[in-house]
């Protein structure tokens, strides 16, 4: 479970990442910029995004290994 949550972390932080070189470059990649609802709000989920890749990653770091 505690890779798992570090795998989803790492994932969720860099389509944030991606989402944010997006905005700011002429770079054309990244999940959030595929999603045709987040029009407008691509800025907003990529610092989501962001967080919530620390809060999995903290969630990891609570969890026991093995």
């Amino acid at each position: 479970m505690k890779q798992l949550l570090e795998v989803l972390g790492f994932l969720a932080l860099v389509q944030g990442v991606a989402g944010l070189v997006t905005e700011f470059t002429d770079w054309d990649w990244g999940f959030v910029q595929r999603l045709g609802f987040l029009d407008g709000y691509e800025v907003y989920a990529s610092i989501a995004l962001l967080v919530l890749g620390g809060a999995l990653f903290s969630a990891a770091e609570s969890r026991k290994s093995g």
